[in-house]
């Protein structure tokens, strides 16, 4: 038996309550693990607060990132001891996730922890931080450079946004950040490697065709109102890594900023992110990562408050990185 946090369907409302369950409920998977921790992402509080269609079957162990040991594998790339780690694939949505004391998982959709960094540290990490530098190396593939100008980075006081802004300003890039709380968050976001600090108000205007052209490149992870701005006020052949939707998952733009500026959109997507990609971006984040930012960024909970933390993402009211300790 052991401790997972359970969600249901009662009355068409979602239900989550931590229950001991029996090893033989795990679904199919050719590895089973200990977890050591698990992680909350907004997609994380949608799930869990049923605000969002996340879970697509029921009852559910939620949770899409997890870190922990191997207790037995039955594929040859992993043995029983093993550190390993795992983000995305669809787990915590259609297949048990993380907020639970064991998982098995398929093997394919594992990576080995990297060296240098602790489980814990993964998980301060976690599917946030892996999106974060998959943006930032998006933006470096794009040809955007710390001389090409000043990159924007929105919802910068979340996971993604936080750790972003410390990649960035770690490469050298001089970077705006955008938060709905400036006040109460821009202490934290300028400890983090940000030079300037926007009220999210400003980006919530219906954005013209084009606008005066401001950031050389951006990190979105709002989407809708806020993208459209952002992509107005692009310089010419700026690009924008796109990669969430938290305010929305529209996009009321015009082809202006592609067709008379050459912006450049780009797509980012961290679930089905292939292998040594993955591998290639941790063993990036473990080299530009400083200590200061798991001190700074990073706050650590029980299974017990997963619940509470979870309506609070939602709310907009979580900033940088919350653990969970199983």
């Amino acid at each position: 038996m052991f401790k997972a946090l359970i969600l249901d369907q009662q009355d068409k409302k979602t239900t989550a309550e931590i229950r001991q369950i029996d090893e033989s409920l795990l679904p199919e998977g050719e590895v089973l693990i200990a977890v050591d921790y698990s992680s909350l992402n907004y997609k994380d509080g949608l799930a869990i607060t049923g605000k969002g269609r996340i879970v697509r079957q029921f009852p559910m162990v939620p949770g899409i990132d997890l870190a922990g040991s191997v207790i037995e594998s039955t594929d040859s790339r992993y043995q029983a001891g093993d550190n390993v780690v795992l983000t995305g694939w669809g787990v915590g949505e259609g297949h048990w996730g993380g907020m639970a004391e064991k998982a098995r998982l398929k093997a394919d959709w594992l990576v080995p922890q990297p060296q240098g960094i602790s489980s814990k540290q993964t998980m301060m990490v976690g599917t946030a931080g892996l999106t974060a530098m998959l943006c930032v190396q998006a933006l470096v593939d794009a040809g955007v450079k710390p001389e090409s100008g000043e990159i924007l980075v929105t919802g910068a006081s979340g996971g993604v946004g936080s750790a972003a802004v410390t990649l960035l300003a770690q490469l050298g890039y001089k970077v705006a950040a955008v938060t709905g709380r400036a006040q109460e968050n821009g202490p934290l976001l300028k400890t983090l490697g940000a030079q300037s600090i926007i009220e999210r108000s400003e980006f919530e205007q219906p954005a013209r065709a084009l606008e005066k052209q401001l950031w050389a490149g951006a990190v979105d992870t709002v989407g809708s109102k806020v993208l459209a701005k952002v992509l107005a006020q692009m310089d010419y052949n700026g690009a924008v890594a796109a990669c969430g939707l938290a305010g929305g998952f529209d996009l009321p733009t015009t082809v202006m900023p592609f067709i008379l500026r050459g912006v450049k959109l780009l797509g980012v997507d961290s679930v089905a992110c292939p292998y040594q990609k993955r591998v290639d971006a941790w063993d990036r984040l473990v080299e530009l990562l400083p200590q200061s930012f798991y001190q700074q960024a990073c706050r650590e909970v029980g299974l017990e408050q997963a619940a509470e933390c979870a309506e609070a993402i939602t709310l907009g009211q979580v900033t940088g990185r919350t653990v969970i300790k199983l």
